[in-house]
């Protein structure tokens, strides 16, 4: 059995503002819960992508601590 690896933290997008640019976007028009079911979906088919339940369940964790920038 093999073991995945940690959750990845560092920046690991090539063209992170372009994502949140296009993210933002996917946004525009809708409705409160509509934007809510967007991200719903967004969050499966990206843990789908990840397929690791460790490593996922690493991120709902980090998720869910308070964020504090680097000083």
């Amino acid at each position: 059995m093999t073991t995945a690896p940690p959750m990845t933290t560092d920046p690991n997008l090539p063209d992170p503002d372009g994502f949140y640019g296009a993210l933002v976007a996917a946004h525009e028009g809708l409705t409160e819960a509509q934007s809510a079911e967007l991200n719903a979906r967004l969050v499966f088919l990206l843990a789908n992508q990840v397929g690791d339940q460790q490593v996922l369940l690493e991120c709902v964790a980090a998720a869910r601590r308070p964020y504090h920038p680097a000083a």
